[in-house]
């Protein structure tokens, strides 16, 4: 038995009908988990609807002699990320695991882009990813366990054709970060992936090449899978973080604060914020803040310094 088995445990996938997300069910199954493969089936940009998908790759899984069934349910909806829940209850009893991996692409950028296009990302990335966490969030607190991956991107770095993708995918970050503080009375662990695999989404072809193309970076989405598949085991050690997978490297991906310039000496001026600017840059002795209230009591130690001096003097 592998040290990564997951057996007695269902994982929901949702955007697994193909590339990632199917990548991530088929090796969720190979180790013993029952999973829920969701996809709407639409098209890159999120228009129309089919079942064909989500069906092929359940087909695969229990044709490799794991289980699986599909869903076809609109994780952009409330109602449908309920659904989506709701049909590992119905046919296996339980969740454990929540991979959100959905999502789509529309390129626009300023001054282009219109308030739709906005709006649809942050539907199926930020509100998708809310509307099954959300649902699956009582389940895991009473069990008293769960583990949550979601998919954030590079692509929060931004393009100049990217805007609503990256606000979409950065959200994600914030709740990650969040959903962390909640879950840990609760046995609940959430995790970002950033993915890299050349996709439909990601630029690449309709259907992934099966063997490396010369002249072409290989990044099949099969590289992905193991880092999100650690995130949803119950021995990852870690929640709120983000990682980069794909193409045979792995990586953690961090916000971080600059010590800064703390001014002191009466009213702060414009002046001396310009005079000092290499210091509020300076990248040498940054920290990474595990939440809000570590950076405010990292940000603020020299005015707690101040008053705890005042009270001794």
């Amino acid at each position: 038995m592998s040290e990564f088995s997951f057996e007695g445990r269902v994982a929901v996938v949702t955007g697994a009908g193909r590339g990632i997300g199917r990548a991530h069910a088929r090796l969720l199954a190979a180790r013993g988990a029952k999973v829920v493969v969701n996809d709407l089936g639409g098209s890159m940009e999120g228009d129309g609807a089919d079942a064909g998908p989500a069906q092929k790759v359940v087909d695969e899984i229990v044709t490799a002699g794991g289980e699986a069934v599909a869903d076809t349910h609109d994780v952009s909806t409330a109602a449908g990320g309920e659904a989506v829940v709701d049909t590992a209850i119905e046919h296996f009893g339980r969740i454990d695991v929540l991979v959100n991996n959905a999502g789509i692409i529309r390129w626009a950028g300023l001054p282009e882009v219109d308030a739709e296009n906005l709006e649809r990302h942050l539907a199926v990335h930020l509100v998708g990813s809310f509307n099954t966490l959300r649902a699956a969030w009582p389940h895991f607190v009473g069990q008293r366990y769960g583990r949550v991956v979601l998919t954030t991107s590079s692509g929060m770095f931004g393009l100049d054709n990217n805007l609503s993708y990256a606000a979409a995918k950065a959200g994600t970050v914030g709740l990650a970060r969040s959903a962390k503080l909640a879950g840990e009375p609760h046995g609940i662990k959430v995790n970002l992936i950033a993915p890299a695999a050349m996709t439909r989404m990601g630029g690449g072809p309709e259907e992934e090449p099966a063997e490396p193309v010369a002249g072409m970076p290989y990044m099949p989405s099969d590289a992905v899978a193991p880092m999100v598949a650690y995130l949803a085991h119950e021995s990852c050690p870690v929640s709120g973080e983000i990682y980069t997978a794909g193409a045979g490297r792995f990586a953690r991906l961090f916000l971080a604060s600059t010590e800064g310039y703390v001014h002191r000496g009466g009213p702060v001026t414009v002046e001396d914020v310009a005079a000092n600017w290499d210091a509020v840059n300076d990248e040498k002795d940054y920290y990474v803040p595990s939440d809000l209230m570590d950076w405010s009591g990292a940000f603020l130690k020299h005015q707690f310094g101040a008053i705890a001096d005042a009270a001794n003097a």
